[in-house]
């Protein structure tokens, strides 16, 4: 990793906006004002102007490749942006903040934020449906922390905070922190992000049973009677990544609090859908985070409003 870092994109802000440039304009700049991407666009030079600051050809307006981004108004340099990034995606179980502070040599405070405008970029768009084809999808809940003010019950998770998720298998997954675990609440998430002609793949679960026809098939592993796999029949797919979800929320993350779980989740579903398994490097992880940070600005205020 310190080899990687020694790039210079990783040690130059100017070396930085340029490599962001090229991950964000492949075709050239493109106006985040009006959407333009004439080849009129021109740079600013001079002293009178900063480096990296452009003006579009048709609404005029001035612009740079971090304008309407997470990295937005940001005072951290761009350079420092970039290792925070790289961090994110190549730890397999995450960063904490607190690490990210010793290591970029930041405060805590602005730590945190970093690794939030981090994950914001990291959120997809969930295009096309799970499955599709034929294809096998796994799904099942896992329940994290304590909910505010709840009592623990004994025996169950009414107390916790449920997350429910779908795999293909040999593809994605996609995660959501849902209010609970009835058919009421999956069978609306099942039916936009599976496929109808999919095969799904539950535990008996009472809530899986009656979902009713949704899928091309609907088969089921006994948990509870000692089953895990019956042939092509399991949901070890899905035990796997739940597997590696607990252990970065336990042994890096911590404390995850209710508010900010859907994020925490959203980037360990980013680096599962960017897998070495699926043939993605780290910087090619790096690179498509980068990528995903327009359009998605985050604000301090509102990542503690939320």
């Amino acid at each position: 990793m310190a080899s990687t870092l020694n790039q210079p994109h990783f040690q130059n802000p100017v070396k930085a906006r340029e490599y962001l440039e090229r991950v964000q304009w492949p075709n050239g700049p493109v106006c985040p004002h009006c959407g333009s991407v004439s080849k009129g666009h021109y740079a600013l030079n001079g002293q009178a102007h900063r480096d990296g600051l452009w003006k579009c050809k048709d609404c005029r307006e001035q612009f740079t490749v971090t304008v309407g981004t997470v990295f937005e108004r940001s005072k951290i340099a761009l350079n420092v942006w970039l290792q925070a990034v790289h961090f994110l995606c190549s730890s397999k179980k995450g960063m904490s903040a607190h690490q990210l502070h010793r290591t970029l040599g930041v405060q805590y405070k602005t730590a945190w934020f970093m690794a939030h405008r981090i994950r914001k970029a990291m959120e997809s768009r969930h295009d096309g449906q799970l499955g599709g084809g034929g294809g096998t999808v796994e799904a099942d809940e896992t329940f994290w922390g304590k909910k505010p003010g709840a009592k623990r019950a004994h025996g169950g998770y009414a107390h916790k905070n449920p997350v429910f998720s779908l795999v293909e298998r040999g593809g994605k997954v996609r995660s959501f922190h849902v209010s609970n675990v009835t058919a009421k609440t999956l069978k609306p998430i099942l039916k936009l992000h599976m496929a109808s002609d999919a095969h799904l793949m539950t535990d008996e679960a009472g809530q899986y049973r009656i979902l009713g026809p949704i899928s091309a098939s609907h088969q089921t592993v006994g948990h509870r009677k000692g089953e895990y796999v019956r042939g092509t029949v399991h949901t070890n797919t899905i035990e796997g990544f739940f597997s590696l979800l607990k252990r970065g929320l336990i042994g890096t993350y911590h404390h995850v609090g209710e508010q900010h779980l859907q994020r925490y989740v959203t980037e360990f579903d980013f680096r599962f859908n960017n897998r070495t398994a699926l043939g993605v490097t780290d910087a090619e992880r790096t690179d498509n985070t980068l990528k995903g940070i327009s359009g998605k600005r985050l604000t301090y205020r509102r990542t503690h409003a939320q």
